[in-house]
């Protein structure tokens, strides 16, 4: 009897600290929808005539970023572009480089979330760490495969060729069901807010606070059954972690979301690197599917080829990269350790962080 009623209140608090964990990271998602609200009221317009301004392919590259740095989706980003070339304003030649583009882009997100752990060194480290290894393998893939598409057009022609099975087919649209229960609360605070600094702001400090409490809660009496299951089941072969990613990234149509919502999870020590590497590529290929269906929807060929060829991008990444993961996982830890060596060092790298991410608008602007 004695062992019924102690079970009774042990069974409450992990229910209670499970409940919390769940709240804090409903917290969590709603600030990242706002933040990418406040990136959409920063210029969601000017990032559409960046975009119209591009012939170079290295502009069409920078401004791939630089768009998607701005309105923090790679699948947004995408959409556009899918259908200003179904629109025929924008060659399927000049779209790819901005595609790649989109897929570095993304990552800022990724990267500010752990900026939320700063003051905390162990975890500052392991979190930076894991959003720092999905911005060098996009800006790996993007290293080798821009030069390659610029000399092979390897990439166009693929997409080109396979453009066909889908010819003819009829446009329809999915609505995340993620989104139906975040976007309710998170456009009360926009327009309520309005004002996009102070969306900006607000959004930044909600998505810390919420993410400092999913911390403490993971490392509370919950922290051995979430691990029990991310291990056990969804990390728990480089397939399978690939394939969640991807069905996730599908379903919440935001690899800015999908790769974020881990953060926290290796930052408390519960994922290593080496677990969550294959879930952000299975990420970059979920997001693909947005701009999939942007292109059945818009229903010309044009724009489905720019969709396959987000999808062919990643997929060409992975299979060149992923062989030899070993170097981009080791990079990331150096970084990681580097960059939370001390203040100093963090600040180098904020200078670094800035002037790729945002000095290109300017020249992008120029030319």
């Amino acid at each position: 009897m004695l062992k019924f009623e102690n079970k009774i209140p042990g069974s409450l608090a992990v229910y209670g600290e499970f409940a919390k964990v769940l709240f804090y990271v409903y917290c969590f998602l709603v600030s990242i929808d706002m933040l990418g609200a406040a990136f959409m009221l920063f210029g969601s317009g000017f990032a559409e005539t960046l975009m119209r301004a591009t012939s170079n392919p290295f502009i069409g590259l920078i401004i791939g970023i630089v768009t998607t740095s701005i309105i923090q989706s790679s699948s947004t980003t995408t959409s556009i572009i899918v259908t200003m070339v179904g629109a025929n304003t924008l060659p399927l030649e000049h779209a790819i480089p901005m595609v790649m583009g989109a897929n570095i882009g993304t990552t800022v997100t990724c990267t500010i979330v752990s900026f939320g752990y700063l003051g905390r060194r162990t975890e500052f480290e392991r979190s930076f760490r894991a959003s720092i290894v999905h911005d060098i393998f996009n800006i790996s893939a993007t290293l080798i495969l821009f030069p390659l598409e610029l000399n092979t057009r390897i990439i166009y022609k693929t997409a080109t060729h396979f453009v066909g099975i889908f010819s003819g087919i009829g446009g329809f649209q999915m609505v995340s069901p993620l989104m139906l229960i975040i976007r309710p609360v998170s456009s009360v605070f926009v327009s309520f807010l309005g004002n996009h600094i102070i969306l900006l702001v607000v959004a930044l400090a909600f998505m810390f606070l919420s993410m400092k409490k999913i911390v403490e809660n993971m490392k509370g009496i919950v922290m051995e059954k979430v691990e029990s299951i991310l291990n056990q089941y969804l990390f728990r072969n480089a397939l399978i972690s690939m394939a969640f990613g991807c069905a996730f990234t599908a379903l919440v149509q935001s690899s800015s979301i999908a790769t974020s919502i881990i953060i926290p999870l290796v930052g408390a020590g519960l994922l290593t690197i080496e677990q969550i590497f294959p879930y952000t590529l299975g990420a970059n290929v979920g997001t693909t599917v947005t701009a999939l269906l942007a292109a059945l929807t818009v229903g010309t060929e044009a724009g489905m080829a720019v969709a396959l060829a987000h999808l062919l991008f990643n997929i060409f990444g992975i299979c060149i990269i992923y062989p030899i993961r070993r170097i981009p996982i080791s990079l990331a830890k150096s970084i990681g350790g580097f960059v939370a060596k001390s203040k100093k060092h963090f600040c180098i790298f904020l200078l670094i962080f800035i002037l790729l991410h945002f000095v290109p608008i300017f020249f992008a602007m120029l030319n």
